[in-house]
């Protein structure tokens, strides 16, 4: 299977939405309603206009199979290191198992050790353990803990 990496375009909107929202938690946590599209639209422009962060589109044949976002940030702690975060990892679910998510991440890798990161993380459910099986065969390791707190409510 041949398949291409591109930076995302505005135009490619729906079918993002379509891969964030083509699982259980994805149905849970994106919109389909045509009133949420702004939102949508201005998250994409801020993405647009960082340059420390991209979102990329996996394609075969012109079709839009599959995503992740990459951001690089630096750092002062760790002698300076330069920090790549992969997100929003999604492959058409159809496609899953067929080597999508492998090539991405490759991608994912290939990129942030070019932009001058030295180690890679990401986060991932802890609901997922099909991408957890994934990302530990890709040589990733469960080193840390997460946390996260909503700034919308108290």
């Amino acid at each position: 299977m041949t398949i291409t990496m591109r930076p995302a375009e505005r135009r490619d909107l729906p079918a993002l939405i379509a891969l964030y929202r083509d699982d259980a938690l994805g149905r849970l946590r994106e919109s389909d309603d045509p009133a949420d599209d702004d939102a949508y639209e201005q998250g994409f422009d801020r993405v647009a206009a960082d340059p420390s962060t991209c979102i990329y589109v996996a394609e075969r044949g012109g079709e839009i199979i599959g995503t992740f976002q990459l951001t690089i940030t630096p750092g002062l702690s760790r002698r300076g290191m330069v920090r790549a975060t992969i997100e929003a990892v999604r492959t058409r679910a159809d496609l899953r198992g067929r080597g999508v998510g492998a090539r991405m991440m490759e991608h994912a890798l290939h990129e942030a050790r070019r932009r001058g990161a030295d180690v890679a993380q990401l986060t991932s459910d802890l609901s997922r353990s099909d991408a957890h099986r994934f990302y530990e065969r890709l040589g990733f390791s469960r080193s840390h803990a997460g946390f996260k707190r909503s700034l919308t409510s108290p």
